[in-house]
């Protein structure tokens, strides 16, 4: 059975900088891919954050695109989401997601976690 958990969400000022992490089991974190998504209130769900084949592999949207860094520890199956310069854009929902295959990936991952709710006031 495949969990994702996510920590490090809470309240934090403009400006400043949040890392997020993602624990997963029962996944191979060096197979497939895993990222992150967020949701802000009354929108879709939207990717901010591609990592495939383990550290080999990494995407993101041009709205995030060099405030956002993903990376992966292998020995502790731990996703990261460094966010810098977070913007009032950033208070969402951040869910860590993943699946076993590209394709799964791009099509809408297999599993998710709960979320972390990141707060970013001005």
């Amino acid at each position: 059975q495949v969990q994702l958990v996510e920590s490090g969400g809470g309240s934090a000022q403009a400006g400043e900088s949040l890392r997020l992490s993602c624990v997963a089991s029962g996944f191979d974190s060096n197979s497939g891919c895993m990222g992150w998504w967020r949701q802000q209130t009354g929108k879709e769900r939207e990717m901010v954050a591609t990592l495939c084949g383990g550290d080999d592999n990494t995407y993101y949207p041009d709205a995030v695109e060099g405030r956002f860094t993903v990376s992966l520890d292998a020995a502790k199956n731990t996703l990261y989401l460094q966010i810098h310069s977070l913007k009032s854009d950033d208070t969402a929902t951040f869910y860590c997601a993943a699946d076993p295959e590209v394709l799964g990936w791009v099509r809408g991952p297999k599993y998710w976690g709960q979320g972390t709710r990141v707060t970013v006031s001005s």
